[in-house]
């Protein structure tokens, strides 16, 4: 290699990683630095004593944790809730982004694109206060429509079944959008000349979806839902405590536990109990990345995260 092309390629590699710098910093900061916290939950944790100073009480805190009455029903709704999020999140924003790829004015495209990322963005405090105004016992519109129709007022924020199918929606609105443009993106890399040989071939365009367009994303859909199921323990706070109101009425379908942590912590002032369950969030969830992407792996080795 010549020596004025390793310098260039040194030169780039310099400022790639210049770039690159900000974001590791951030990334050792905010995500590294935090796990010497996990020690907390292997202690009693005393302010006056610190950090090293408090006194080991090994699984203590993971066992008041497990005792409560509670947590089955929390760590139920947080998987199964999660699950159902990740399926109807990845059907929408998949078809949304068929759809999408279907038209060709770029101008549509893209005050489309603009529209659905709106949501995303919005805070879930103001979506909370939108979705309250829909769902008031009194003057919600969805009550009024109800009424307009002779059917009685529905109490949303006291009936614990509706909110499943509820926050399902809530969140397909907000993260759908966001998804489609991911995924849309990945659409605009097919080479065009698959479909013109589908076209000369006879091929209609739903022929076209199933056998060129799905198994052409498939990679990009596998990643985009191992990143899920890496989080499949946590549980979007803003999502569940904005919208519900923190309703006790609705503990039985909406209550997960992060919510439940946040309760916990805040009657009992034990940051201890509260590291304990991140500790148990973030163990579960390795876990189950290794082991869906592992699964992933043996089936279509090109397909898995790593």
């Amino acid at each position: 290699m010549k020596n004025g092309t390793r310098k260039t390629m040194n030169k780039r590699t310099l400022t790639l990683t210049l770039m690159a710098l900000p974001a590791a910093v951030i990334l050792f900061i905010f995500s590294y630095l935090p796990i010497c916290g996990l020690v907390v939950a292997f202690k009693e944790f005393r302010y006056d004593k610190g950090f090293l100073g408090s006194e080991w009480i090994g699984f203590q805190n993971f066992a008041y944790l497990f005792s409560s009455k509670d947590i089955w029903n929390v760590l139920r709704n947080t998987i199964l809730l999660n699950l159902v999020f990740i399926s109807v999140t990845l059907v929408i924003s998949v078809t949304v982004a068929l759809l999408m790829n279907e038209v060709h004015n770029r101008k549509v495209i893209k005050v489309t694109q603009t529209i659905m990322f709106f949501p995303y963005f919005m805070s879930w405090v103001v979506v909370g206060y939108l979705l309250y105004a829909y769902l008031h016992h009194e003057y919600g519109i969805l009550n009024q429509i109800l009424g307009f129709f002779g059917l009685h007022n529905i109490s949303w924020y006291s009936q614990a079944r509706y909110w499943p199918f509820i926050l399902a929606f809530m969140n397909a609105w907000k993260a759908a959008g966001y998804y489609a443009v991911v995924y849309y993106a990945g659409l605009m890399g097919i080479d065009d000349t698959y479909y013109e040989a589908a076209a000369l071939d006879g091929a209609s365009r739903w022929q076209m979806v199933f056998k060129i367009t799905l198994p052409m994303l498939k990679s990009i859909i596998i990643v985009m839902v191992l990143l899920q199921i890496g989080r499949i323990m946590y549980a979007d706070f803003g999502l569940f405590f904005n919208l519900t109101r923190d309703a006790g009425a609705l503990y039985s379908t909406t209550d997960v536990l992060d919510t439940f942590i946040y309760r916990t912590l805040r009657s009992t002032g034990d940051i201890g109990i509260s590291s304990a369950a991140g500790c148990f969030q973030a163990i579960v969830g390795f876990c189950v990345i290794m082991t869906t992407n592992l699964a992933v792996r043996r089936l279509d080795k090109d397909s898995a995260l790593f």
